[in-house]
């Protein structure tokens, strides 16, 4: 069996969310923040590896279009070697 890391990333996203959702619904109800703040911070312990992902995707993709536009421009440099010969 091999780990699917999309599947933990929509878990943790959905749990994000939903603590979002109950932490102000908890605080919109009792009226008081500092007693749900613990459910914010589940909230943020969730997206935050979901943002650092994004991050090195992000980074990672950019190493590779610069990388493949270094290798486009060597390419251009090199001349092509023609048929005729030289004298």
């Amino acid at each position: 069996m091999t780990f699917d890391k999309s599947l933990l990333r929509t878990v943790l996203f959905a749990v994000g969310v939903v603590a979002v959702v109950i932490g102000i619904y908890q605080t919109i109800l009792f009226n008081d923040l500092a007693a749900n703040y613990w459910i914010f911070m589940v909230s943020m312990a969730c997206w935050m590896p979901l943002l650092y992902w994004r991050q090195q995707e992000r980074l990672a993709a950019k190493v590779a279009e610069q990388q493949a536009k270094l290798a486009q421009q060597a390419r251009a440099k090199t001349p092509a070697k023609s048929a005729k010969k030289r004298r």
